[in-house]
């Protein structure tokens, strides 16, 4: 496979995959678009052997990662366990950062309260984590104090405006992507495309 070159305008976004989140969901696409920049999940992998492998070569070609470490809690659907693949991920990330010498991935942490990642993931201890109450605003507003960046500096209500316009083509995506879910390779593919329009159209360099 052909080794990704590294960009400053890509962000690794490592976030849970359910219904309830997908207002969250598109917020941080609206949010990481509007910077100029472009999203990639692990929903552009397709399920493999290599799988972690990939995981890794996908978030070792972004600059930048994100990860939203809200869902702690016990899954109401049994087996009743927390969700471990985004501290999973975080941690891959995390160490490859440490271990690679003046390639340093800048990685942010989002969270739905305030202080349990102190009791959730003890190890980051000292790591200032962006809380967004489950919010839409809370989100935007907490990638709007991550990326500083020259050029493009949206505002929270442009974010905002470019969020409104992913939740107007909802449906469309999911008709034209034959699915019931954001969460597939096709409508995150459609969204990321909608997401770099809207935020052409309404922030101005």
């Amino acid at each position: 496979m052909a080794k990704l070159k590294k960009s400053r305008d890509r962000v690794f976004l490592n976030i849970p995959y359910d219904k309830k989140f997908e207002r969250l969901f598109l917020a941080y696409i609206a949010g990481i678009s509007a910077f100029g920049m472009v999203p990639h999940a692990t929903l552009e992998i397709p399920d493999s052997s290599r799988r972690l492998e990939k995981i890794l070569k996908l978030a070792r070609s972004c600059e930048y990662s994100v990860h939203d470490l809200s869902r702690v809690q016990l899954d109401p659907a049994k087996p009743r366990v927390p969700r471990f693949n985004m501290p999973f991920e975080l941690g891959l990330c995390v160490a490859d950062a440490n271990r690679r010498e003046g390639q340093r991935q800048n990685w942010f942490i989002f969270e739905a309260e305030a202080n349990r990642v102190d009791k959730s993931l003890s190890d980051l201890k000292g790591t200032d984590p962006k809380i967004h109450g489950a919010t839409v605003r809370g989100v935007l507003s907490g990638l709007c104090n991550v990326f500083r960046r020259p050029g493009r500096q949206p505002s929270v209500p442009q974010m905002m405006q470019i969020y409104r316009g992913l939740r107007k083509n909802q449906a469309a995506i999911l008709k034209g992507a034959g699915s019931d879910t954001l969460y597939t390779r096709r409508a995150f593919a459609d969204i990321c495309v909608v997401a770099s329009s809207e935020a052409d159209r309404i922030v101005v360099d």
